[in-house]
């Protein structure tokens, strides 16, 4: 079972060794991280995804309520709330197949955010369902290079927004 927490934390140094330590103390694993600053400078957002049964999820949650830095948690549901996952990918192309790849791209709604004489970057973002799909067309061609970020994400409407 996967578990997507949205972290709300203090924006001092610190939290992330402190976030990670109390994952790696306890044994559990981060399938995912990504952390910002949010609109408000005293604060980041973190978003965590753990794999686990859910006696281990449960507990994840708990263990980070616990902690000092850590100001909101929410689980974020599928069906609740909105999450994207940004890639980058550089991929060798000669010009005989580089319309192809410009065609692919764009059809996931893809932007080239690079062009050499032999290759080109092209980012992507979405779920990662789509985000795999995409490069599962391009592992025909020659993957130089792959940044992947991770999820991130926000619950769905106003209700549960924490004002601080």
């Amino acid at each position: 079972m996967r578990q997507v927490f949205s972290l709300l934390v203090d924006n001092t140094s610190g939290v992330l060794s402190r976030v990670a330590g109390l994952f790696s103390r306890r044994g559990y694993n981060i399938s995912s991280l990504t952390v910002g600053e949010t609109a408000d400078p005293r604060y980041s957002r973190m978003t965590v995804v753990a794999e686990g049964d859910e006696r281990i999820l449960d507990q994840i949650r708990k263990q980070l309520a616990k902690l000092i830095d850590v100001v909101d948690i929410k689980v974020l549901n599928p069906e609740t709330s909105v999450s994207r996952e940004l890639v980058l990918v550089k991929i060798r192309v000669d010009e005989a197949d580089r319309q192809s790849v410009l065609t692919t791209a764009s059809i996931f709604r893809g932007n080239i955010v690079d062009v050499s004489p032999d290759s080109l970057i092209i980012e992507l973002t979405g779920g990662a369902s789509k985000l795999d799909a995409f490069l599962k067309l391009m592992s025909n061609y020659e993957i130089l290079e792959l940044a992947r970020t991770g999820i991130t994400g926000l619950s769905r409407g106003s209700e549960d927004v924490r004002y601080l």
